[in-house]
């Protein structure tokens, strides 16, 4: 409810309140009839007296139509205000919003909606990829619901606005906002409200990577090292970046890579690899894994025993990948 149309609405009640109090101590009517009376006094609609009124009760009413008209007249007009103006509409916008992010579980809060946070919304999307978008500036967030993305105005570094963007049910946290400094804030911020979040920054100073590590990030990300680094691969070995681009694209159909995490009562848990997913049956490569304990092992052998917490980097048909995910849960 709009602080605009709150008060008016309260006096109104308080009025049918008093009213309908009013006329069963004074007449000693039931409540029903009371408040039938006090309802149509208000609204003025020239019905006639419930039951014969007293002195008493006439000069109450004679009150009642004075308050209660000039109320009812002062809330039918900050209703029609806030209609004129647009704010009931964008009320309802806030309304929609705030049940589609109390909606929300096991997304990504996304920090900034400038260049680099606009690509990352838009890939969130073609993912399927759950996610809300959180910038200070009302015209970006503006600009990023014209395009179908779920966003709210607010301050990412305060503690209020991640509770109101379910921080607490939250997959991960990207931070991409403007400066080193409001990363380090949102970082730490969402950090210690979730300590199981999994946090991605952007660095742009070299002297700025240590800062947000510290601060909690799990991945601390330099665009332009990134950058550096596709060109430079891209010169070498123009190939490799070719199938990595084919694998990791949400346009491909046929081939796709992707992460398969083994929950602690998965089936796929304590089994040899080769039992649990047989090329000769799935038609997978598992190009690696990422081990419970942090270390990366590749090509893994067919011996190798899965346990809960390994993460599989796995290479195959995106249908099959779906099927192994819900194997690995």
């Amino acid at each position: 409810m709009t602080p605009r149309l709150l008060a008016p609405l309260i006096m109104l009640g308080m009025v049918l309140a008093g009213g309908t109090v009013g006329y069963v101590i004074i007449e000693g009517w039931n409540a029903w009839d009371a408040f039938y009376m006090t309802a149509t006094t208000v609204a003025t609609v020239g019905y006639r007296e419930v039951h014969p009124l007293s002195f008493a009760g006439q000069a109450f009413t004679l009150a009642l139509v004075l308050v209660g008209v000039s109320t009812a007249l002062y809330t039918f007009s900050a209703f029609a205000t806030v209609v004129v103006e647009g704010g009931w509409s964008g009320y309802l916008d806030h309304w929609r919003y705030t049940r589609m992010i109390n909606g929300l579980s096991e997304h990504y809060v996304i920090c900034g909606y400038g260049r680099i946070g606009s690509i990352v919304a838009t890939e969130f999307k073609r993912q399927k990829t759950p996610y809300v978008i959180v910038d200070r500036s009302a015209e970006r967030v503006r600009a990023a619901e014209a395009l179908g993305h779920p966003a709210m105005e607010g301050d990412a570094s305060r503690e209020e606005t991640l509770k109101r963007l379910g921080i607490d049910r939250a997959r991960g946290l990207v931070a991409v906002v403007g400066t080193d400094a409001e990363n380090v804030f949102a970082v730490l911020t969402a950090r210690v409200m979730n300590g199981g979040l999994f946090i991605i920054a952007r660095a742009e100073g070299e002297e700025s990577l240590q800062k947000l590590k510290k601060a909690g990030a799990d991945r601390v990300i330099s665009p332009y090292r990134i950058g550096a680094m596709q060109i430079a691969q891209t010169a070498l070995r123009p190939a490799v970046v070719d199938f990595v681009e084919i694998a990791t694209s949400s346009d491909n159909l046929e081939l796709s890579i992707k992460e398969i995490h083994i929950e602690s009562d998965s089936p796929l848990a304590g089994r040899p690899l080769s039992a649990a997913m047989p090329r000769e049956k799935l038609n997978v490569v598992v190009v690696g894994i990422q081990h419970a304990q942090g270390q990366m092992e590749f090509n893994p052998l067919p011996e190798t025993l899965l346990n809960a917490g390994d993460q599989l980097i796995v290479l195959g048909s995106s249908a099959t990948l779906k099927e192994l995910e819900r194997a690995a849960r």
